[in-house]
């Protein structure tokens, strides 16, 4: 195994947050949410919300089946920016704890098969 070019924590933020806030979106849409309320419970601008939404933005990160109806149900739990923001740390974990950030690190980088540095035990 080699040791990975990027560090995990940049897959985090460069590649992961950015495809949990798609998901997000998507799922606040389909809940009957406007962009501006969108925008406005996930701090983002109404022009990002856009992006995510016509798919011009997070395109590189698909998530599996498990992932997207773990965001989905978050998604109906968020009311406000606060629970907005728990909802997205609790997702961000789960994909470190069910090694998800494992396989997409691996899809971006030969050598890393067999590779946990991005793995976080609960």
């Amino acid at each position: 195994m080699e040791i990975p070019d990027k560090h995990p924590q940049e897959i985090e933020v460069w590649h992961i947050i950015p495809a949990v806030r798609k998901e997000l979106v998507v799922a606040l849409k389909e809940k009957g949410n406007s962009q501006k309320k969108i925008a406005d419970l996930l701090n983002l601008s109404e022009a990002a919300v856009s992006q995510y939404l016509k798919s011009k933005r997070a395109r590189e990160v698909v998530f599996n089946a498990d992932v997207k109806k773990y965001i989905k149900d978050a998604a109906a739990r968020i009311k406000d920016k606060t629970t907005a923001y728990q909802e997205l740390q609790r997702i961000v974990q789960y994909v470190k704890t069910t090694k998800t950030i494992c396989q997409i690190h691996m899809g971006m980088e030969a050598g890393l098969e067999g590779c946990d540095i991005c793995f976080v035990k609960e």
